[in-house]
């Protein structure tokens, strides 16, 4: 090794690691400051990734073609109305596939008639067509939707947020709420449904009971159009004029999906807060690398001034520094990103999301720290190989 002034590769990773040995707890606090800010940026990452998949996994599933259409306001600030005959015409439009729509009424719900008539519990009743669940991608959590039969009867199916409210769990012949002074059966309760959340806090009734017994006068509030992937944009661009084509400017369209979406890129907005504190654990952890390696030299002035009365460079002792602190970050980083893709893959797994942790994370983690370790052992390794070595013997 003295012979041609060059330490190996080898000689470098074992004369670093030798150096680390001789303070394990110092080491392990050290490595766990660096381990803590990657696993918080890997897991950051990861969750959201995972979050982001079942997003896309979730629209895959119930579709991103599906169009709503609501009345808007009028010149003079009233809320508009559609016309009863708009849901007839959208029919008509040929990439359309479905139309289906509900109406408001201005009734609420009770659990039963005791209740004083102020607390409604924010439900609202609404009238519907038949073909609404299909339109909307729901699902029965328990019960039975709405049918020919019970359309006509004072027979009703509420939101998963309507039934928790009214207290409402099993359901028998004899669950009944109080609506627009009439008992109705509950005849089912819905799962929440993603596309059309208005319907999770809503009472749910047949149009033509509506309109018999609740005073609704037939016209849309909401009406749900599917339309072929391929033309949905054409077909958004055309329905304002066509449910309304008196007045298209009294008419409000949106999509559902982009709602969704709109709500990932506000967690996107917060996942990146998250790096930054995540960010700001590495530097600490950086800190920490650097005051290990600065008293280690303090601490080791006799063993480098032996070593260079003995022959060994000050590129000897350099590298010596150099690879202890690289070690050092080493450890933390490979420990950080194990925690961090272990704790993403126990939050995915509990919401029942997909796994995903980036490599380019995982890669992006160990380099940083790596860089990292670079610099917070760059001054103690250059002030180490300064030592004179008559100065670093006689210290006590």
């Amino acid at each position: 090794m003295l012979k041609t002034g060059r330490l190996s590769p080898r000689d470098v990773v074992r004369t670093g690691a030798s150096g680390l040995r001789a303070r394990p707890m110092r080491v392990f606090l050290s490595a766990l400051g660096i381990a803590i800010g990657i696993a918080a940026m890997i897991a950051v990452v990861g969750i959201s990734t995972s979050s982001h998949a079942e997003l896309q996994r979730t629209l895959d599933r119930l579709g991103t073609n599906l169009l709503t259409v609501s009345p808007g306001r009028t010149f003079t600030s009233a809320e508009a109305k559609l016309p009863k005959a708009s849901v007839d015409m959208i029919k008509r439009v040929k990439p359309v596939q479905s139309v289906t729509a509900t109406g408001d009424t201005t009734m609420k719900v009770y659990r039963n008639d005791r209740i004083p008539k102020a607390e409604t519990g924010s439900i609202s009743v609404k009238a519907s067509r038949l073909d609404l669940l299909d339109a909307v991608s729901g699902q029965l959590a328990r019960g039975s939707w709405l049918n020919g039969a019970t359309s006509a009867l004072p027979a009703v199916v509420l939101g998963s947020g309507a039934a928790e409210r009214l207290g409402i769990g099993a359901i028998t012949p004899d669950t009944t709420v109080h609506l627009g002074g009439h008992w109705f059966s509950v005849t089912g309760v819905l799962e929440p449904v993603l596309l059309a959340p208005e319907l999770d806090s809503s009472a749910v009734v047949g149009w033509s009971i509506a309109e018999e017994l609740l005073g609704f006068d037939g016209h849309p509030t909401t009406i749900y159009t599917r339309a072929l992937d391929s033309a949905v944009t054409d077909v958004r661009d055309i329905l304002a004029a066509t449910a309304n084509p008196q007045n298209p400017t009294e008419v409000k369209v949106s999509r559902p999906s982009d709602a969704l979406e709109a709500k990932n890129a506000t967690d996107q907005a917060f996942t990146g807060l998250m790096l930054g504190l995540g960010g700001v654990a590495l530097l600490v952890g950086g800190v920490g690398v650097a005051n290990t390696m600065v008293i280690s030299v303090l601490e080791r002035r006799a063993e480098i001034g032996l070593r260079r009365a003995l022959g060994a460079r000050r590129s000897h002792i350099r590298t010596q520094f150099l690879a202890e602190s690289q070690i050092l970050a080493g450890l933390g980083g490979v420990g950080g990103v194990l925690i961090g893709a272990a704790a993403t893959t126990a939050y995915a797994l509990t919401q029942s999301w997909p796994v995903v942790v980036p490599i380019w994370a995982m890669a992006g983690g160990l380099t940083a720290t790596l860089m990292i370790g670079a610099l917070a052992g760059l001054y103690p390794a250059v002030h180490a190989s300064r030592l004179p070595p008559t100065e670093a013997l006689s210290t006590p």
